[in-house]
């Protein structure tokens, strides 16, 4: 029974012709063995102490460890000794620059009869894998979805410079269909991301209960087996579509071998069918990435008779979460100090945003998105505003400021003329009159505030006459307003203006001469 091992079924064979009382040389020839292997086996047989029918009665892998009890390999005395070094081996081999062959030399000094290299090789391996069995793991339709960037890049051609842009491949997986995703994105930082991951769900129609991502730091800043630190960009991403984030572990690829797996068959079924056309933009290379990743997930697969598609049409998509009406903005998180003008800045954009004025020098929590900026003191929310991304510039709420910075906002020739108009005829005709003098409306404000001060401060008839002066004059300077007041409250009746007497000769050009169309001399 040295050679080649009999199948069970041949053995059965023989013991039933040899209980039936044939010779040796009849069932070798009726069976199409030797002798001496039939010979063999009836030896072996009558050491056993068993009966032919408790033999036949045998399933045929019992029956086999009766005949043939194990590999001899494994009962060599050089075995037994190699099986007490494992644990040494296994150790020495987590150690920097030790190998299989640095090993089996050390072996064979310590035992020059031991083993050669290969068949060292073989038994240590052997033991290795045995340490390390992989679980098949069962998947829940709708439940996980696992996420990836492929190893190697995809590119495009810019048309302006010329230059070859490589970008990162995003490739996701439902684990019960194999259902799979993919698109380029131009790096993999949270902001593409997040993107992916949107574009991905609203491409399944649904949102899983679980996300299951690599340990990239878009995703995870510090990992852990136990309690990894999340990126909080993608918490907040999750919150929005009501999923779970459960990172694989560190080195662990195993923990999400499905995507890996679509991963590689990404490099067939994308790459290589890509391999021989250029992309000028990134749009036009992901809609050809879309194309054959709908081919890929309708290939029927290997050993089934269904495709991805059918299998997650079928049975996946019903049970993934809907999706909200809104899709979700990246929030950027900072804390900022509101400085003695009222406002924060927000560097990215070089823009400002004010806030209430009793928070100035306080640490404040800006919390911003694509579209809106909100401020925070502690919990509680204190400014919203519309993000502008125009530099240098101000974006203020007038309520926010204290009473003299609003009153000062306020300040414009309108203002003036609506408040003049509200308190007297004669004052708004004033005020109206000084802004259309000419000068520029900042430089008649101050006199403006002086006059609205004359008015509550003066009796009104002295006022009312005061402005009569000055509008007759056509004089609304604060000055002769306030002379004529004085003058009037110290006699009772204003004093003549200081001014020269025009001179009456025959030369004075009257009213008429100014008033024709054409000069006549």
């Amino acid at each position: 029974m040295a050679g080649k091992i009999k199948p069970m079924s041949q053995i059965k064979q023989l013991l039933q012709l040899h209980a039936q009382g044939n010779g040796i040389k009849f069932i070798a020839k009726t069976l199409g063995i030797s002798k001496n292997t039939v010979k063999s086996y009836l030896t072996r047989v009558k050491s056993l102490n068993l009966s032919t029918d408790q033999l036949l009665l045998m399933d045929d892998v019992e029956l086999e460890s009766k005949f043939h009890s194990g590999n001899p390999a494994y009962k060599d005395q050089r075995f037994d000794h190699l099986k007490d070094q494992l644990d040494y081996y296994h150790n020495e081999l987590k150690k920097t620059g030790v190998t299989r062959y640095l090993l089996w030399e050390e072996y064979k000094l310590s035992n020059p009869k031991g083993y050669g290299y290969t068949q060292f090789v073989f038994h240590l391996n052997q033991q290795l894998k045995a340490r390390k069995p992989s679980l098949v793991l069962t998947h829940e339709p709708g439940q996980k979805l696992f996420v990836d960037f492929a190893g190697k890049k995809l590119s495009y051609v810019d048309k302006q410079t010329g230059e070859i842009i490589e970008c990162p491949v995003f490739v996701a997986s439902l684990p019960y269909s194999d259902y799979c995703f993919a698109m380029a994105v131009r790096s993999q930082g949270i902001e593409d991301f997040i993107h992916a991951l949107q574009t991905c769900l609203k491409f399944l129609g649904g949102s899983p209960k679980i996300l299951v991502p690599d340990n990239l730091k878009a995703a995870v800043i510090k990992a852990s087996n136990y309690e990894p630190e999340l990126n909080q960009a993608l918490e907040d991403f999750c919150n929005h579509y009501n999923i779970a984030i459960v990172p694989a572990r560190v080195a662990k690829p195993k923990d999400k071998a499905l995507v890996e797996n679509q991963v590689k068959l990404i490099y067939t079924r994308v790459y290589a069918k890509l391999r021989n056309q250029t992309f000028f933009d990134l749009s036009s290379l992901n809609e050809a990435i879309r194309e054959k990743i709908q081919n890929h997930n309708q290939t029927r697969m290997q050993q089934k008779d269904y495709c991805r598609q059918e299998r997650f049409l079928a049975n996946e998509k019903p049970l993934l979460q809907p999706l909200p009406q809104e899709d979700h903005q990246v929030k950027y998180y900072r804390n900022l100090k509101l400085e003695a003008n009222n406002y924060i800045c927000l560097r990215c954009d070089q823009h400002y945003y004010s806030a209430p004025y009793q928070y100035i020098g306080q640490e404040l929590k800006v919390i911003y998105t694509r579209s809106i900026v909100r401020i925070y003191y502690k919990d509680q929310m204190v400014a919203i505003h519309p993000r502008n991304y125009q530099k240098g510039k101000y974006t203020t709420v007038d309520d926010h400021l204290c009473s003299t910075h609003q009153h000062y906002r306020k300040l414009s020739p309108t203002y003036y003329i609506h408040r003049a108009e509200k308190t007297s005829e004669l004052l708004h005709q004033i005020i109206t009159g000084l802004f259309e003098g000419g000068r520029p409306p900042e430089q008649n404000y101050k006199t403006c505030d002086g006059l609205f001060s004359l008015h509550s401060k003066t009796d009104p008839l002295i006022f009312t006459q005061a402005c009569k002066e000055a509008i007759s004059c056509k004089c609304y300077s604060y000055r002769f307003i306030l002379k004529v007041i004085e003058n009037l409250t110290r006699n009772g009746q204003p004093e003549p203006i200081d001014e020269k007497p025009s001179s009456k000769h025959g030369n004075i050009r009257g009213k008429e001469f100014y008033e024709q169309l054409s000069i006549k001399f």
